[in-house]
């Protein structure tokens, strides 16, 4: 049951990589509609009347596309400065509890951006710019993203949980815990294509 797990959390760890590859590249797009809004205002004479909004709406989902990924590489920002003094039999626990509150407040805002949702199809709502953007596309954009989180945080869940009922605590550790010195110095190296030295 502990591999099929693992083996489930990987397929959504790549799902939420592509996510946050395309939020990437949302972010890139949107700093060059920017950049071209600026120029052509300084040297043109002319401007976009859609950047503020459309840009407003790139970042709210690329930041949204990017959660699952960040939890799954545990890339989010912690206060750890207790917890990594626990031993890891009662650090893993707290970490449980810990993402079961976070997986809780992720499926309570998607639950709550999919009814922003109905509501926005329900009225037909448009935005009140130029463009006139039916409401439904950014906001369900953005739901898919927050969807995607909860995804990730169950299927966290359930490997965590069950690591924990088989008696492998260091497991779930690995699984939630903050990254380490090592850690990050290895994705450093890896991203140069150096290999860390031998160990002292």
């Amino acid at each position: 049951m502990l591999a099929t797990a693992a083996l489930l959390r990987r397929g959504v760890s790549a799902l939420a990589a592509l996510l946050a590859w395309l939020a990437g590249w949302n972010y890139v797009a949107c700093a060059l509609f920017v950049t071209a809004d600026i120029l052509g205002r300084n040297l043109l004479g002319v401007s976009s009347a859609a950047t503020v909004e459309v840009t407003g709406y790139m970042l709210a989902c690329g930041i949204a596309w990017a959660l699952a990924h960040t939890l799954a590489v545990r890339a989010h920002i912690r206060v750890d400065m207790l917890v990594n003094r626990l031993p890891v039999a009662m650090r893993a626990p707290l970490h449980l509890v810990s993402l079961l509150l976070l997986g809780g407040f992720a499926a309570f805002i998607a639950w709550a951006a999919w009814e922003l949702v109905d509501e926005s199809a329900l009225f037909d709502a448009h935005d009140n710019s130029a463009l006139r953007i039916p409401l439904v596309v950014p906001q369900g954009i953005w739901a898919i993203g927050l969807s995607a989180f909860v995804l990730m945080c169950a299927v966290l869940l359930l490997e965590s949980l069950l690591a924990l009922l088989l008696g492998q605590p260091r497991r779930l550790d690995e699984l939630l815990g903050s990254r380490s010195l090592q850690d990050e110095t290895a994705e450093a190296l890896e991203a140069v294509g150096a290999t860390p030295g031998p160990k002292a």
